[in-house]
Order: structure tokens, then sequence, then C-alpha cells
């Protein structure tokens, strides 16, 4: 079985069809992060109505002026939530208006959530992972560690999230043609620190890339992994799995 470590269920029409049709493609489980605190109660009910879906709620860098008081409590409250699996996705991103000083400060108000409720981290990162990098260290955050979305790094920077507790997500970024460094990249990734995200409805895999991205379309991104790895998709799959849920505290028999 596969884990979807990235996929906003919450913004797709109709997901349960589109759960069963990943079903069916040997995708099993999904964690669905957040962004805005008014998305919360969708992606909380979203959860609660899908078998395999789990939550990481959290205010993304494009919904960092919408942190108060009020936010942290719907936040814990969110967090209180048996499917509540992770905080995310939260970060850093230089390519938005809001500044990077504010955003670092909503950032390590939710970092240090996470390590008061013992959850695991969802990453976002544009431009900024050094910085980033430099803020996880500072807070602790290897104490509870987490996922690195959409990784597309430096080994060498793989190696400084790794060492902070932090797993790689591979997705559709991987199947495109063009991007040979990335491939390179994911070749030298350690074994154990790699999970796979589609971050539907977002980073479509080749071939189907400029399209709505689906579920069903995790299976591309698993075999390039495969192939990029010289694993078959058998182990691909067994690896990938055991790591997230190691990472996310995940039970096989959670549902």
């Amino acid at each position: 079985m596969l884990i979807d470590t990235h996929i906003h269920l919450d913004l797709l029409p109709e997901p349960k069809m589109q759960i069963d049709r990943a079903k069916r493609h040997g995708i099993g489980q999904f964690l669905v992060p957040g962004i805005r605190p008014r998305g919360w109660p969708l992606l909380m009910q979203t959860v609660d109505t899908l078998a395999g879906a789990y939550a990481a709620p959290g205010v993304h860098p494009l919904a960092a002026r919408e942190w108060d008081s009020t936010v942290e409590e719907q936040l814990r409250s969110c967090l209180n939530h048996p499917k509540a699996i992770a905080i995310g996705e939260i970060g850093l991103d230089k390519q938005i208006e809001t500044p990077l000083e504010y955003q670092e400060i909503v950032l390590r108000h939710q970092l240090r959530i996470a390590i008061d409720c013992k959850l695991p981290v969802i990453l976002h990162s544009r431009r900024a992972t050094g910085r980033l990098l430099q803020i996880l260290a500072e807070e602790q955050v290897d104490r509870v560690g987490g996922i690195f979305h959409a990784f597309t790094g430096s080994i060498e920077t793989a190696n400084q999230a790794v060492q902070l507790g932090f797993a790689l997500g591979v997705g559709g970024q991987a199947t495109w043609p063009e991007a040979v460094r990335v491939a390179e990249m994911i070749r030298q990734l350690p074994q154990q620190w790699i999970v796979l995200e589609s971050d539907a409805p977002d980073q479509a895999p080749h071939p189907h890339r400029g399209e709505i991205n689906q579920p069903a379309w995790l299976c591309y991104i698993h075999h390039r992994l495969a192939e990029l790895r010289g694993l078959s998709p058998a182990e691909t799959a067994a690896i990938t799995t055991q790591n997230t849920r190691r990472i996310l505290r995940l039970q096989e028999s959670l549902s």
C-alpha cells in the first residue's frame, strides 16, 4: 500500500470518488494539510468522512497575517481531533508579499505548538530553505521531526533536513523530463528518509502536467522513484510506506 503524505482532498471535486479510484491503484492513506484557518472546518469534515484520510491543520505562509490568539485556540482545538496527526503546511515563502519577519513569528508559534502537542510538522519552503533550517534548529524541532514537502533542494540541504528529523517528500516534479537536477538529488537521498506525495490538485506528474492533479496519479511518482533508485515498485512501496508510518507515527490498523 502507498501513502500520500501531501494531498489537498478538501480542494478536490468529489473527494470520495477520487479516493476510491486511488485505492484501486494501491494508495490507501492520505495526509491532508491545511492552508488557512477558515478552511479548517472543511478540512476536518473531509478527513472525518473519508476512510484512510488524516489531517495536518496549520497556517500556510500565505495566511500568516491571519494569525492571532483566537486562531491559535482554533488550531489547538483541531489538533484534539483523533485524525489530526501533524501540523502543516507551515514554513517560509519569499515569493509572497507577506514580510518574511512576520512569517517567521507565525512559524515559530506553530513549531512550539507542535512540540507541545508532540506532533510532526509538514514544511513548506520557497527560496527560504536556509533560514527555515536555521529556525528549525533554534526551536529544537528535531524532537518531533516531520516531512519537508515538495523537496527539490541539494543533497547537502537534504542531509541537513534529515539531521533535524525530516523526511523528504518526492512529488510530481520528479517525473518531469527536464527536472534532471531533481532526479539526481533523489538518487542520492538517504533511503529511510524518502516519502511520496501528490500535492493534488497541484503539481501533476508527467504525462499529465498542466492538468488538475488526481490522487490516483501518485502511482506515476511511485514508479519514477523506483526507476531513479534502481528498485522494484514493490520495494519502493514498502520503503516509503514504512518511512511514512515511522515519521507520522501512523499505525497500519488505523483507517
